[in-house]
């Protein structure tokens, strides 16, 4: 069996308890060193977790000998530059969500992952999580007839973050750097989610709007789309709604029911069909990227197969760019 040593491009808040201490719980795999631009990030982050080795600069982690599997959790901006110079060094890649900043670094990877036969993964962890794979064999198995349409809707109030001198906004709402604003952070995992059970969304469109004038990027978003089978769907986010208006819902109408869950909060799974309503509720495991993690550590040790790859993550910057208007 393939022993894996990790090195962590990025040891920011998602590294601390989502993803950074899986690594070391799947047989096989230990962190060997983690890479931040900030010493003290780097240092600190590397002493805490009990890491060996801890760098600044990504290309000397990159060419460690003793690091043969690379973790890219930066901003979106930078998932493109890493992916390559790791997948070039013939090390295999694990990436945060989504994939790249946009759909032309999405279709970049892909490229260099075919010619250097180096795979790449995406860190769309919930298609694993045991909450959603409930959701998915519910809908699978009939339970609610043949799907007749989808709808996401989102809404959550601003940030206090939000609210701060442009200079000092959070990354997420750095376009240069993110993307687009929260729709490009967020939407990715319900988009995901959805294309994993319907399909590739093979046609879509958008109205953004900045409705706050808090920041630059969008604040609000509505959107239609249609999968490869037919079915339509539809969207609406908002980043600045009033707190009576927060919603993370994701609503499936069949030909014999209904069938209602969340993204973000894990609330209860809601079923409905002539027999009554479930309330269906699904644990999920401390690490929630423990499953997909797993799966990628095996794939990579020959020991299974993963499908969360760059080639299955790349229709999502496909759909929220159209959604956006990049094209």
């Amino acid at each position: 069996m393939k022993i894996l040593k990790w090195g962590f491009i990025g040891c920011g808040e998602v590294t601390e308890k989502k993803s950074g201490p899986a690594f070391s719980e799947v047989t096989g795999s230990s962190v060997e060193a983690v890479m931040s631009r900030s010493e003290q990030k780097a240092r600190s982050y590397a002493e805490r977790h009990g890491i060996k080795k801890w760098y600044t600069d990504a290309q000397e982690l990159i060419d460690d000998p003793d690091v043969n599997a690379i973790y890219i959790a930066t901003p979106p901006s930078s998932h493109a530059t890493f992916a390559i110079m790791a997948m070039k060094a013939g090390k295999p890649v694990y990436v945060e969500k989504p994939l790249a900043a946009s759909y032309e670094d999405c279709a970049r990877i892909n490229r260099v992952s075919e010619q250097t036969h180096v795979p790449c993964f995406v860190a769309y962890y919930r298609r694993y999580l045991p909450y959603f794979q409930k959701v998915k064999s519910i809908i699978r198995g009939g339970d609610i007839g043949d799907i007749v349409s989808v709808q996401i809707r989102f809404a959550v109030p601003p940030r206090d973050l939000d609210y701060t001198h442009p200079e000092k906004l959070p990354w997420r709402l750095q376009p240069d750097i993110a993307g687009g604003g929260y729709f490009y952070d967020l939407a990715p995992h319900q988009l995901d989610l959805l294309q994993d059970i319907f399909g590739v969304i093979i046609e879509a469109s958008g109205i953004c709007s900045n409705r706050a004038k808090l920041y630059e990027v969008e604040d609000s978003v509505s959107a239609c789309f249609r999968f490869e089978n037919g079915l339509p769907g539809s969207g609406s986010w908002c980043f600045v709604a009033y707190e009576s208006a927060k919603e993370d819902r994701i609503e499936v109408v069949g030909t014999m029911g209904q069938l209602s869950f969340s993204v973000f909060n894990y609330d209860p799974i809601t079923l409905t069909t002539s027999e009554g309503t479930q309330s269906i509720v699904v644990p999920n495991p401390p690490y929630v990227q423990y499953p997909l993690i797993k799966s990628v550590i095996e794939h990579i040790q020959g020991l299974g197969v993963c499908t969360c790859t760059s080639i299955s993550a790349t229709p999502v910057n496909w759909a929220m760019d159209q959604i956006l208007g990049k094209f």
